[in-house]
This record gives structure tokens, C-alpha cells and sequence, in this order.
């Protein structure tokens, strides 16, 4: 989502005569996007203070920009070092606090600027914004505000676009993307997004389990521009802590929604969140977690230990849960995971992959397939970012494909 974010300010900015530098001591303007969802990641914004004043001192033109998500403590403390603090709705408004004059791409829905993407084949496209769900420990409804849906018909035209443009993987985007609702359910979008011709995938990110119904997961199952690829979150497999939580979920629903995915979608790669210590999680708690991670099978899981964001119900909570047991748990989740991924990869041994070229490092290509997994391509030949090409895979290990071109 930040991603996206900085590619339609990037859009902006440039629109209003500034040019991007890598070397921060040539910057008349620093923009910071922030995301308040993990501790860490606020962290290191105020870890840079230091440097912006440092840079301030240096050039007293330097404006310095605070956006993205933000709590509201935050907000008061970083106030005395940023200069300019606003929302991404609050784009529009940008030129006249740089005292510039507005253009065409300033528009005043933020959905409506034309983003300067930054690679030439891979795109982000926001489908929402905010969120209803007000889970126990997350910051976003504070921050981004509640959930509002983009029109069906802006989304299909940008999307359109970047195929026409040449573009082969899209993601959409959304806090809560399959409960998009703006005047059509996400499905007849998905459906609408599958019938645009040419030779290009799409996935989206993040869905909510109790949103992913019987219906959804059929259309998924029958579109041609859709992997089967799904990232279902599970926070926790413990029921109680779900309830505090407030996922709406339970453990036994979600073990029936995997297999429901699995059986309309065998080949489905499905990847996780997790969250490990949150307050009161306990030894038996955990143990509910690890139950889940071993049936349902992931080939990725994204796991945080637990940091309280002021402002949230959870924070109320005592931090019970000391570091190094959370560090614990996360590691044993990574065990489970790391040996299901590298069952999973043998399978793949001797498959042919359609894949995705997407980086050289040295002499060596890489690319994903459509389960989005990493391979490494052996070749002679120069290859070009951005094709699809046939690899068969010739061996693996728990993070990494390896084969050849076909």
C-alpha cells in the first residue's frame, strides 16, 4: 500500500517540477510515508530523525513531509520535526503547501491521480481504502479512517491500461479486499478484470477469512487471469485470543475455509499472517496456532511478534508476553513452515512453470511463478525483465526454485 502511495506522490511531485535524487544531501524536499501497523516500522522513522535535522542544518530550503499511516501520538511528536504532516487523501492540497501552483494530475480524489509507476511490468492499483473491521491490535481504522471502495469503473480503466501498457502482473490492493462493495461485490469485479485480453496475471492482497465466501472462491477457481494464488490471514488458532482479537473467525471455520480453497483450487499456493505473544497468548494458545500452521499447509507465512500501538483496544492490555518467548514462537512457526514449503516445492520437481522474469543479479535471472514462488534460471541466453517465459523446474529448496528454460 505505501508502495502504491508513493507512486501516485511521485506523480505529483513531479507535475510540479520536482525531479527524484537518490543522495539525501541533494534533497530540497524529504517525504516520509510512515505504517503504524508494527512498532519497528515507526521505529525506524524516529530513527531518522537525527538525520533530517542534520540535513536541515545543511540546507535551510529543505522541506520535510510526514505521510502515510499515523497514530495519533505519533502525530503530536513527529509534528515538531516534520514540517508538513497530512493524509494521502490530502494530496490534492500538497502544491499549496509547497507553495506551488496546482496541475492537472493534483486532482482531488486521490484515486484519481495517475501514478508514475516505477517498474515498467509491475503494477499496484488500489481498489480501497480504510477499513470496517477494528481488529483489536490493528492501527489502520484510526489512522486511514473507515473503509471507502473505489468505482468499479476506475479500476477496470486503469487496469486496462497497464495491460495496454505492456504491464504483466497487477495486484490489487486493499486493507480488506474482498469486501470491496461499491455497487458491485469483489467477485463481479474479479470477473469484469478477467475479461480484458492479453497476457497478464493479477492477484490481490489482503483478504479477510470471514468475507472469503463459497461463492467468491468458485469465480476465483474459474478465471483464467487469476492465479490460484489466496493469502488468507490467520492471526492467531486459538479461539479466545481470535475473540480478543475480534477477527470474527474461529479455528474450525478457518480450517473449513482452507479446505473449501483446497478442494475448488488443488494447485493453490496460500500464504498467512500471523501474530505471535499477543497480550495473555498462552502456551496452550500457541499450541492451537501450531495445530493450524501443520493442516493448513502454507507456502509462506508473514509472522510478527506482537508490539502495542497506542490508541488500539489491545493496548490496553498488558504486554504480557516476554520478547524472547515471543521470538520463541516465531521460530518454531518458521520450522513448520519451512519444511511444508520445501514438501511442497519437491512436488514441483520435473513441472514445467510459467514464469515471470523479473531481476538479474550478476550473471544469474530470476522470476516468479504464478504461485509466486522464486526461481532461479538457468540459461545462456540474455533474457528480457518483464517476459514470461517456460522454465522446468530441476530442483529446489524451502525459499528457492531452480530449473531451466524450456
Amino acid at each position: 500500500m505505501n508502495y502504491s502511495d508513493a507512486e501516485r506522490m511521485a506523480a505529483v511531485l513531479d507535475s510540479l517540477g520536482y525531479t527524484r535524487t537518490e543522495q539525501e544531501n541533494e534533497a530540497d524536499l524529504f517525504m516520509v510515508i510512515s505504517c503504524s501497523v508494527r512498532e519497528s516500522a515507526m521505529l525506524s522513522i524516529y530513527g531518522k530523525v537525527k538525520d533530517l535535522n542534520e540535513l536541515k542544518t545543511k540546507n535551510s530550503k529543505l522541506k520535510t513531509i510526514l505521510t502515510g499511516c499515523v497514530l495519533e501520538k505519533d502525530r503530536k511528536k513527529l509534528s515538531k520535526v516534520f514540517d508538513i504532516l497530512m493524509t494521502i487523501d490530502e494530496l490534492s492540497g500538497l502544491p499549496a503547501l509547497l507553495n506551488s501552483n496546482p496541475t492537472e494530475n493534483c486532482a482531488k480524489d486521490y484515486f484519481s491521480i495517475t501514478p508514475h509507476y516505477k517498474s515498467t511490468f509491475r503494477a499496484y492499483v488500489p481498489i480501497s481504502t480504510g477499513c470496517d473491521n477494528f481488529c483489536s491490535y490493528c492501527a489502520v481504522p484510526y489512522t486511514k479512517g473507515r473503509e471507502k471502495s473505489r468505482p468499479i469503473e476506475e479500476i477496470i480503466q486503469e487496469v486496462t491500461n497497464l495491460v495496454k501498457g505492456g504491464f504483466k502482473e497487477i495486484t490489487l490492493l486493499g486493507q480488506n479486499v474482498n469486501s470491496y462493495g461499491a455497487g458491485n461485490t469483489f467477485g463481479e469485479l474479479l470477473v469484469n478484470l478477467d475479461k480484458i485480453p492479453g497476457e497478464h496475471r493479477i492477484y490481490f492482497y489482503s483478504n479477510h477469512p470471514k468475507d472469503m465466501t463459497d461463492e467468491l472462491i468458485k469465480t476465483i477457481a474459474d478465471l483464467k487471469h487469476f492465479p490460484h494464488y489466496i493469502h488468507l490471514p490467520l492471526q492467531s488458532g486459538s479461539d479466545e485470543i481470535l475473540k480478543k482479537m475480534n477477527r470474527h473467525n474461529t479455528k474450525e471455520k478457518y480450517l473449513g475455509l482452507v479446505a473449501k480453497i483446497r478442494k475448488a483450487m488443488p494447485d493453490v499456493t496460500l500464504t498467512t499472517d500471523i501474530i505471535v505473544g499477543y497480550p495473555g497468548e498462552t502456551e496452550e494458545q500457541f499450541a492451537d496456532t501450531i495445530d493450524v500452521m501443520k493442516k493448513a499447509e502454507y507456502d509462506m507465512a508473514f509472522i510478527a511478534r506482537y508490539s502495542p500501538r497506542p490508541g488500539t483496544v489491545s493496548a490496553k492490555e498488558p504486554d504480557d508476553v516476554p520478547k524472547e518467548e515471543k521470538k520463541r514462537r516465531e521460530m518454531i512457526l518458521q520450522e513448520i513452515v519451512k519444511a511444508t514449503v520445501f514438501e511442497h516445492n519437491e512436488k514441483l520437481v520435473g513441472t514445467t512453470q510459467k514464469v515471470l522474469v523479473d531481476e538479474k543479479k550478476g550473471e544469474k535471472y530470476y522470476g516468479r511463478t504464478e504461485g509466486y514462488k522464486v526461481i532461479e534460471i538457468k540459461t545462456d541466453q540474455p533474457l528480457r525483465i518483464g517476459q514470461f517465459i517456460d522454465v522446468k523446474i530441476e530442483s529446489v529448496s524451502s525459499w528457492k526454485l531452480f530449473g531451466k528454460i524450456v
